[in-house]
């Protein structure tokens, strides 16, 4: 399943070499966000993060989901029901003998994760996220919740 936006074709968009990416990122998000791994569930960043804010593409900062439709899914990966915008590509994925749906950053084709249809309401959808793929940005004044954003 293709995304109804062409990430190629859309304005902006980043691109740069392997040494690039592998100069800006850290090992993991490298691994992640550039070869389509994932970090180990409950390990990553943003889990248990609690702030409102805004959550941002490591690699490019496009933002890609709210604050408010993160939920805790119980899988130890950052889960959202929606995108905060159209900043989200799918993509079919057929690797280790499944059929998923991956979702990549539409400005620079990072792997972020997969999407389900297994999600709460309203969407029914689960955006399961690697948390090293994302960087978040708290609302200003808000200093309530857990900031576990690092390790």
């Amino acid at each position: 399943m293709s995304s109804a936006s062409n990430a190629s074709e859309k304005p902006g968009k980043v691109v740069k070499s392997d040494a690039e990416w592998r100069e800006e990122l850290t090992p993991e998000q490298y691994h992640v966000t550039r070869e389509h791994g994932t970090e180990r569930a409950f390990t990553g960043p943003y889990v248990d993060e609690k702030r409102s804010g805004l959550y941002t593409c490591v690699c490019c900062g496009e933002p890609l989901f709210s604050s408010e439709t993160k939920f805790d899914s119980g899988t130890g990966w950052p889960s959202f029901y929606k995108p905060a915008s159209d900043g989200i590509d799918q993509h079919d994925d057929r690797s280790w003998f499944m059929r998923r749906t991956e979702v990549r950053c539409s400005t620079c084709d990072a792997h972020l994760g997969h999407v389900f249809p297994d999600g709460p309401k309203p969407t029914g959808l689960r955006y399961c996220i690697n948390g090293c793929a994302l960087n978040f940005a708290p609302k200003t004044g808000d200093k309530t919740g857990d900031n576990t954003g690092g390790k």
